[in-house]
C-alpha cells in the first residue's frame, strides 16, 4: 500500500481511505456481512484511514466499524470521526452542536460505540454558528491534551475558518468534497492548507456514483434529493459522465479508478476516500493506485467534464448555507 503524509508534519496513513457512510445508510440498503468483510479486506490491503461520523446510522456505523475492528484489528486502523450533526427520532437533520459540552459529550459515546480508546482524528461536520470557533477547537484541543483524541480536523468550512482554527490548535487535515465535477477546494481550501501544513481527505471522488452510472433509485437513497441528481439535471449531465467514460474505456480502467486516480494526481497531501460497499468495489478502487495519468489524459478529463458545464450544486440550497462558513 502507498502511503501519504496529511501536511508537512502529519501523520502518516494509506493513499486511498475507506469512506464507510454507505455501509448503514444513505445509498440504500447494504449487508453488514459484506461490509465487515469490505473493512477486514481493506485493513488486510493496508488501508489504515476509515472514516466515519457519529451521526451515521445515529451511532450504527461507528457500531459497526467497532464490530470489524476487534480481534486486535484496531492498531491497524487510523479512525477519523465527525461530529456535530444533530437528529431527530424520525432521523431527520436538526441542525450542529459543536459547544465544548456537546463536542467531550459526542467524543465519550464515540469512543464507547467504536470499543476504543483514543480518536486518530477528530472533526467537527460542520462549523457551529451558535457556538464560538474558540471553544470548539479548544475543547477537541483539551481531549487532545487528556489523550482521547490524537488530531484536529475540520470539515467543510471556509479558508477563514481553517486559518481561525489553526491559530487555537495545530490543524492537522480538512474533510472536503473533491472530484472532477466539484473541484472549487482546489482553488479556495487547498492553498490554505499548504500554508499551514495540513493535509486533505477528500470524499464525494465518485461524485456519489455519477461518474460510475449509479444511484438514485434505491429505497433509502439520499440522492433521489440531490440537484446533480434530478431527472432535469441529470439528463444534462449524463452526456459529460459519458464522455468521461469514454476516456476510462480508452485508458482500460474502469471510471472509479480514473476518478480516484484523478484525485490522488491533485496533491501529495490529499487522500481520497472511496465508499465502497463490498470487496468488489473495494479492489476495482484500489487498482487506481497503479494509474499513471498523462498530460493527454488530463486535457481529456478536463474537455470531457468542464465544471461550469455541470448541472446541478453538490448539495440542497437548505444545506450548501451550512459549509464554508
Amino acid at each position: 500500500m502507498k502511503t501519504r503524509r496529511l501536511g508537512a508534519k502529519g501523520p502518516e496513513v494509506s493513499a486511498i481511505g475507506l469512506g464507510c457512510m454507505g455501509m448503514t445508510e444513505v445509498y440504500g440498503p447494504a449487508s453488514e456481512d459484506e461490509a465487515i468483510a469490505t473493512i477486514h479486506a481493506a485493513l488486510d490491503a493496508g488501508v489504515t484511514l476509515i472514516d466515519t461520523g457519529d451521526f451515521y446510522g445515529m451511532g450504527l456505523n461507528e457500531m459497526l466499524i467497532g464490530r470489524a475492528l476487534k480481534g486486535g484489528r484496531r492498531d491497524k486502523a487510523f479512525i477519523q470521526v465527525k461530529f456535530g450533526a444533530q437528529r431527530d427520532p424520525s432521523g431527520a437533520w436538526i441542525g450542529y452542536d459543536a459547544r465544548p459540552a456537546a463536542v467531550k459529550n459526542a467524543l465519550a459515546h464515540t469512543l464507547h460505540r467504536l470499543g476504543v480508546d483514543d480518536i486518530d482524528l477528530y472533526m467537527p461536520a460542520r462549523r457551529d454558528p451558535g457556538a464560538p470557533l474558540e471553544d470548539t477547537v479548544g475543547a477537541i484541543a483539551d481531549m487532545i491534551k487528556a489523550g482521547y483524541i490524537r488530531h484536529l480536523g475540520l470539515s467543510e468550512v471556509s479558508p477563514e475558518t481553517i486559518r481561525a482554527a489553526n491559530a487555537v490548535h495545530p490543524v492537522t487535515a480538512l474533510q472536503y468534497e473533491l472530484s472532477v465535477i466539484e473541484r472549487g477546494v482546489l482553488d479556495r481550501q487547498v492553498p490554505v492548507l499548504e500554508e499551514i501544513g495540513a493535509g486533505l481527505t477528500a470524499y464525494g471522488v465518485l461524485s456519489r456514483g455519477l461518474l460510475t452510472g449509479s444511484g438514485g433509485q434505491a429505497v433509502g437513497d439520499m440522492r433521489v434529493h440531490m440537484p446533480r441528481f434530478q431527472p432535469e439535471n441529470l439528463a444534462r449531465n449524463r452526456p459529460l459522465v459519458e464522455a468521461f467514460q469514454a476516456v476510462a474505456a480508452d485508458k482500460g480502467v474502469t471510471p472509479a479508478q480514473l476518478a480516484i486516480a484523478w484525485a490522488l494526481a491533485q496533491g501529495e497531501h490529499i487522500v481520497p476516500l472511496v465508499g465502497a460497499r463490498t470487496r468488489k468495489q473495494l479492489a476495482d478502487s484500489l487498482a487506481a493506485l497503479d494509474v499513471a495519468l498523462t498530460g493527454e489524459d488530463f486535457a481529456r478529463i478536463d474537455a470531457a467534464i468542464p465544471p461550469a458545464a455541470v448541472a446541478g450544486g453538490r448539495y440542497g440550497e437548505h444545506q450548501m448555507r451550512q459549509v464554508d462558513l
